[in-house]
């Protein structure tokens, strides 16, 4: 495997620092059209919300084939780009003139390379599979419609995202994706908990915002532009104090995207919304665009050795604690959410290992993008089947009464498990050999960095195995523990063929897609003419020792969680267990954490400019008007309406005037 970690420097010499490719050839053939990619989901939610009641029969349908037809386009499209030399495999289509502003201009255009197109294809093929799925999981929902109108905007937003060709484009997608979350986690807002769980969401992702509008302002400032070409071409022309203010603010908007720490308390809240959207969300869409940005921006982070080093340094302490939190939790979403962030932690690890991690950053990003999407969807039956509960205490034994379901999530948990041949093994498995490549630091020589990231990354594996294992074993196997749920008796079921088919076409991704791209590094040369090729430097082990290592502690993890929640019985009710697990249970206090140093503290600030603004600037405005107001109403006595009365005022004025003059003249 290969290495290079934080900054280029260590392998290239500075001047040969890789700025990113530009894309020079206009798109043709299937690529002219790319913009109906986005264009058709996203005419279609409107049509769905516009058209109301009288879109109610047919509306899902229409979701469903305006997605499906994104996929097959964007398949054709990805044939024409095998079809060319790789090095022109780079396509860009300016549609209009956005923004002009003298010599300040952004246009929508769209950049077809192997990194937009693999995202154009993961976020159609799971999405459509993901809406076929819907049609049967919601219904019986009266508000399906405007479910199906949510997921079309979303599909639509995130292929804006992906496509664009500057972070002006991409930040309109940006921000579409945000809405759409908003919509899809607080869909049934009739319940307050669900309602503050999109407020959650929403809120936190707009510090995220923040951070990519300041980087967008400093490239501007530094380029006067926001184009990708623009900034790779100008990158390595400025100091690297502005590459790295650009880059942590971009981190800082992948953080919050992502779920990654410190901002990733919202990610469990999200799963308030129907199950299909979780799996939306956490598979294929939203919490993907953070890793894109960051991948996107590769030349960026070359420059800024200190963020590229603050990248990995969030992606290990993100992939650890969602690794722990997921051991602890109960609630089947919440134990998988926790599960995402922390392979979205891998993914970051990956991205900012630099040239040797992202195209393996990407291709986990891949492989998870089925895996997860299975792994939800398979909740979601699961719940179907047991009257929406979500507490793996209540399950147990569900083997029997729903096969399909128990064989496609076995696929899906050797996957995230990394049990070869299954599709995790070939892409978390690279990320954890390029993390005992590190040899640099933030710049430096770190002798000790491949030691340190490398054997947390296994560790995370081990963890991984753990509670995934968990998740599995208390939910089909060991001793049946149904409850009555709000008074209706359990009777667990199998779903109907309608969810089955998508959970069994993403089981077959889960079990070879990894695979079948890792042969001849198919996927990794792939997306060279977009990131530029892996850089290749030695681990401090040697791979195959890695591998055992890895392998080994994963199955003694997963036997260790058999023997716990299979062989031994489950309690019914939550353990009170130690600090430690109950600090685990609760999220490790993010809310708490967050309270303090954040939301006290502007609150403060607030009600502090509150005293202000009310005392000081209303006082002084009220105190003017209360003043007037007195004046008023002592001249008013004045104006009594008899003409002795204003006589006599007159008179007692021109005795006052007399008495000023001969004053003075005495």
């Amino acid at each position: 495997m290969t290495s290079m970690f934080a900054a280029t420097a260590a392998v290239l010499p500075a001047s040969e620092a890789w700025t990113g490719p530009v894309a020079t050839q206009a798109a043709t053939g299937a690529a002219s059209l790319a913009y109906l990619l986005f264009l058709v989901p996203l005419v279609v939610a409107g049509l769905l919300l516009i058209g109301g009641n009288r879109t109610n029969k047919w509306g899902h349908w229409l979701a469903v084939g305006a997605s499906w037809f994104s996929f097959v386009l964007g398949l054709i499209i990805l044939i024409q780009l095998l079809g060319m030399p790789a090095d022109q495999r780079r396509l860009n289509q300016e549609l209009f003139s956005w923004m002009p502003a003298g010599d300040f201009q952004v246009n929508f255009g769209i950049l077809i390379d192997p990194l937009s197109v693999t995202f154009v294809m993961l976020v159609t093929l799971v999405g459509s599979l993901i809406l076929v799925y819907s049609v049967g999981y919601m219904a019986e929902d009266r508000d399906r419609r405007r479910f199906f109108a949510y997921l079309a905007l979303f599909i639509a937003s995130m292929l804006v995202l992906v496509l664009g060709n500057n972070y002006t484009v991409m930040f309109l997608g940006w921000e579409g994706v945000g809405l759409s979350s908003y919509l899809l986690i607080g869909f049934w807002n009739q319940i307050p908990s669900n309602a503050s769980a999109a407020n959650k969401a929403f809120i936190m992702n707009r510090i995220g915002d923040m951070g990519f509008l300041i980087a967008m302002m400093a490239m501007v400032a530094a380029f006067n532009s926001t184009s990708f070409a623009d900034v790779n071409a100008g990158i390595s022309s400025v100091d690297q104090g502005t590459a790295t203010v650009i880059a942590l603010f971009l981190l800082l908007a992948a953080c919050a995207k992502s779920a990654q720490f410190p901002l990733q308390a919202w990610l469990g809240d999200a799963m308030a919304g129907p199950t299909p959207v979780s799996a939306l969300i956490h598979a294929a869409t939203m919490v993907t665009a953070g890793v894109y940005l960051i991948v996107r921006s590769g030349s960026v982070f070359i420059h800024a050795p200190v963020a590229m080093a603050v990248v990995v340094v969030v992606g290990v302490i993100t992939l650890i604690m969602g690794a722990l939190i997921g051991s602890f939790k109960d609630d089947i979403k919440k134990a998988l959410a926790a599960s995402t962030m922390s392979q979205l932690g891998y993914m970051m690890l990956g991205a900012g290992l630099g040239p040797i991690g992202w195209a393996f950053a990407i291709f986990h990003l891949l492989t998870h993008g089925f895996f997860k999407a299975l792994l939800f969807l398979g909740a979601g039956s699961v719940m179907h089947g047991m009257n929406d509960q979500v507490n793996m205490r209540r399950f147990g034994n569900l083997r029997k009464y729903m096969v399909v379901t128990w064989l496609v999530f076995m696929a899906g948990w050797l996957a995230i498990l990394g049990i070869p041949p299954f599709s995790g093994y070939w892409s978390k498995d690279h990320i954890i050999e390029a993390a005992f490549s590190a040899t640099t630091f933030g710049g430096a020589d770190a002798p000790w960095a491949p030691w340190v990231f490398g054997f947390v990354a296994v560790l995370g594996a081990g963890l991984t195995a753990f509670y995934m294992s968990r998740m599995f074993f208390m939910t089909f196997s060991g001793k049946a523990r149904w409850t009555e749920n709000e008074g209706a008796p359990v009777h667990p079921h199998e779903s109907k063929p309608i969810m089955t088919i998508p959970m069994i076409i993403l089981a077959v991704f889960a079990v070879g897609l990894g695979g079948v791209l890792s042969i001849n590094d198919m996927f990794t040369t792939w997306l060279d003419p977009a990131i530029g090729p892996v850089q290749h430097v030695e681990p401090v082990l040697p791979v195959v020792v890695i591998q055992i290592i890895t392998l080994t502690l994963v199955v003694l993890a997963a036997i260790a969680a058999y023997i716990k929640f299979a062989v031994k019985p489950v309690p019914e009710t939550v353990p009170y267990g130690t600090a430690f697990a109950r600090a685990a249970r609760n999220d490790f206090y993010q809310d708490e954490v967050n309270e303090v140093v954040a939301v006290a503290p502007v609150s403060a600030i607030v009600e502090g400019v509150t005293v202000v603004d009310e005392r000081g600037i209303d006082g002084a405005v009220n105190g003017l008007g209360r003043l007037s107001v007195l004046g008023g109403k002592v001249l008013s006595w004045t104006e009594t309406g008899y003409l002795r009365s204003y006589a006599g005022y007159m008179l007692g004025g021109i005795v006052v005037i007399l008495a000023i003059v001969l004053g003075f003249r005495l």
